[in-house]
């Protein structure tokens, strides 16, 4: 026999009354402000990568070119734009589900948030893929 859980005999106001809830919605607020954080670290570790790779580089005698310019500035420069309004839409976002909750509406739908930073990490990877590819 089926075991019923607290959560079942519960009204929905008694349901949204329950702390869990928001504390729930926090622990997902405080997520998103940590893949946030992370991009943009990942961000600036690409950026002076490709700084390094110029302070490296040594021409080859008699030669005038200048050092090879990568676009990891510009790929870790989009990564840091990408979290710093990740960030912002976090904080949007964790506002809007605290109404929500406030005016008894039930959470049941996907995010909006997280299918964006996912197709928007899945081009960037891509496009990254490719000029990796492009220069074997």
């Amino acid at each position: 026999m089926r075991q019923v859980a607290d959560s079942d005999n519960l009204s929905t106001r008694d349901q949204l009354d329950d702390p869990r809830v928001y504390l729930a919605v926090e622990r997902t607020f405080l997520a998103w402000v940590r893949t946030g954080l992370a991009l943009m670290g990942f961000g600036f570790v690409v950026a002076r990568f490709g700084l390094f790779l110029q302070e490296i580089y040594v021409p080859q005698a008699g030669a005038s070119l200048p050092p090879p310019r990568g676009v990891s500035v510009r790929f870790g420069t989009a990564l840091v734009m990408l979290g710093a309004a990740l960030n912002v839409a976090a904080v949007a976002r964790y506002i809007h589900l605290l109404r929500r909750l406030a005016r008894g509406d039930k959470l049941r739908r996907p995010s909006t948030i997280a299918l964006t930073l996912g197709g928007v990490l899945a081009a960037i990877g891509g496009a990254v893929s490719f000029y990796l590819m492009r220069s074997w």
